[in-house]
């Protein structure tokens, strides 16, 4: 079996795989969102969440970097 490109479609398996990782995501979000929120509005919330989450993931790994050299 050859390995799919980066372009190549999505299988079925793949597609469940990325499926059951987005919604576990979008459902924690979804369900700290006030009521009468969009589906759009949960996905911008998303890309906040997830851009704090990087950063915090950022300053742990400085802040270990740093502990290390103490």
């Amino acid at each position: 079996m050859t390995i799919p490109k980066k372009s190549d479609p999505l299988n079925s398996e793949e597609m469940t795989e990325a499926a059951e990782v987005f919604f576990l995501l979008f459902n924690i979000v979804h369900t700290r969102m006030p009521d009468g929120s969009t589906t759009e509005d949960c996905l911008q919330v998303m890309e906040s969440v997830a851009k704090l989450g990087h950063k915090n993931r950022a300053d742990r790994a400085a802040k270990e970097k740093r502990l290390t050299w103490i």
